[in-house]
């Protein structure tokens, strides 16, 4: 439907002969603007129909279909509607932002159909849970392993009980900015630490090391989970509050043609 739509729509376009030309105040681009007005809004109803969740030919998934392809259909109908006549206004302004709905929309296609088998691959049989509770076990490990050092050596071990953080801000999630784990730098401060030790104290650094790796390891893994599910969830920050941005452009637009053109 949204393809029919939009080669018939194209053919119109060129087929009629408009006067003086083609733009948004001829029949033809109010007729346009009315079709691409009315789907922005229903395009937007996705969220309150995704809160009614029913079975049937027009379910839920149906739905998202729908707002798939004819969001993508949006791209020939306003561009159609506006003649080709861009400009530092209002109106191109309104254009923008419904583009940059329509592409965070394929970045959220993308990530849908994508990222949950990433999810699910790097996961494997391990649930959120599990991967808490291994850290937490470490943890606990490293606790009782640190009991026989001094505070010094002590410290080291807190700066990775105390400071280390799993997941962080949104971009410090997506771009996996970890450089300063504190887990990481106990790992470096004990192999220097590590060099002048003799005897007992030495197995129980030794001991401290290989539980710190092995932390390191489960930290890199549930930090990937954490990333992939941020990719997920992330496009959403800029769809919803574009889509509502656009609405408010869209108004503009619309009172500014009637009233005061």
């Amino acid at each position: 439907m949204a393809t029919l739509l939009c080669v018939t729509l194209t053919a119109a376009y060129f087929l009629i002969d408009v006067r003086p030309r083609h733009s948004g105040g001829t029949w033809m681009g109010y007729s346009l603007g009315a079709l691409g007005a009315a789907l922005i809004v229903w395009l937007a109803l996705l969220g309150v129909r995704k809160r009614a969740v029913t079975a049937g030919h027009y379910s839920l998934k149906a739905w998202v279909s729908a707002h798939v392809y004819l969001g993508l259909s949006l791209t020939v109908i306003a561009t159609l509607h506006t003649g080709f006549q861009f400009g530092m206004n209002v109106h191109t302004l309104a254009y923008v932002l419904m583009m940059l709905v329509i592409v965070s929309g394929l970045f959220g296609v993308w990530a849908y159909a994508s990222l949950p088998n990433l999810l699910s691959a790097n996961r494997g049989e391990t649930t959120r849970r599990q991967m808490l509770d291994a850290l937490a076990t470490l943890d606990g490990q490293l606790h009782e392993a640190a009991q026989p050092l001094d505070r010094d050596m002590a410290a080291i071990v807190r700066l990775s009980l105390e400071k280390t953080d799993i997941a962080g801000g949104y971009w410090q999630r997506v771009f996996g900015l970890y450089g300063g784990c504190a887990n990481d730098r106990a790992i470096e401060r004990l192999a220097r630490a590590r060099q002048g030790a003799r005897g007992p104290e030495a197995e129980t650094l030794a001991q401290i090391d290989a539980l710190l790796r092995k932390k390191a390891e489960a930290l890199a893994f549930a930090r990937r989970q954490v990333r992939i599910t941020a990719l997920l969830e992330g496009w959403t920050f800029v769809h919803v509050p574009m889509t509502f941005a656009l609405l408010a452009a869209l108004t503009a637009h619309i009172v500014s043609v009637f009233f005061y053109w």
